[in-house]
């Protein structure tokens, strides 16, 4: 559904991404573990059309992507959900959803995703009427969340989605992400909880310094040694 194939990408004079290949199948749980500055959000931002690669290719249900504008990556089904939630606080939580929806012409399929979004997330049922910006901060993931689910996503493109939370929000954001392959959508998931996000994922990578320097199986990383000493804090003889 997703492949990159030696990208490389980068800000300014300064090269990022080096030779990233990475596949994700329909209806995956695909994480992307690493350090902080490994570039794993440039790899998102990448793929998504906010930073285009200099070398490699990135195909989207088989159509070559890299170079397209983040408008029509996403009007394609390929959805970034960025680090750090970004509502809009001045509007209710009812106006955020919508609002993810504008480029969607057909009123009636409008009420339709609204009606579903409000169904699988009940907070923001409850909260609708309510500012964004006085949510909390688990709230406000519920609610990006939900703004995705407004567009209509084949894949999510998940950034940090529990960083800052308290661990019992965190569990509530994990119970969000087996929700949307639940409902047939495919989840590229970048986490700094590493344990976490094996935990939920099918098959996932190892990123340091740029480049993918390991993958397999959720269950075969979580076993790797080096995993379990660099990511999950346990100690090797």
């Amino acid at each position: 559904m997703l492949s990159l194939k030696g990208v490389d990408a980068g800000y300014d004079d300064a090269l990022t991404l080096r030779g990233v290949s990475l596949e994700v199948e329909r209806g995956e749980i695909v994480a992307m573990i690493g350090a902080n500055g490994a570039g794993k959000s440039t790899t998102l931002r990448t793929i998504c059309g906010f930073l285009p690669p200099r070398k490699g290719s990135i195909e989207f249900d088989g159509r070559p992507i890299a170079g397209l504008t983040p408008d029509r990556i996403a009007a394609l089904g390929l959805v970034h959900v960025p680090e750090g939630r970004r509502v809009f606080p001045e509007l209710t939580v009812e106006e955020n959803l919508l609002a993810a929806a504008y480029l969607l012409r057909d009123r009636k399929e409008v009420r339709r995703r609204l009606a579903e979004t409000l169904e699988r997330f009940a907070l923001l049922r409850q909260r609708r009427k309510q500012a964004a910006g006085t949510l909390s901060g688990g709230e406000q993931q519920m609610l990006a969340f939900g703004r995705a689910m407004m567009t209509g996503p084949k894949l999510l493109l998940l950034d940090e989605p529990s960083l800052g939370l308290a661990p019992l929000l965190v569990a509530e954001v994990m119970r969000s992400v087996k929700m949307f392959r639940d409902a047939g959508i495919t989840v590229l998931l970048v986490e700094q909880n590493a344990n976490l996000a094996l935990q939920l994922a099918d098959r996932g990578y190892v990123m340091e310094t740029g480049a993918i320097q390991m993958q397999g199986s959720g269950a075969e990383l979580l076993a790797n040694k080096h995993v379990r000493a660099s990511y999950l804090g346990y100690r090797t003889n």
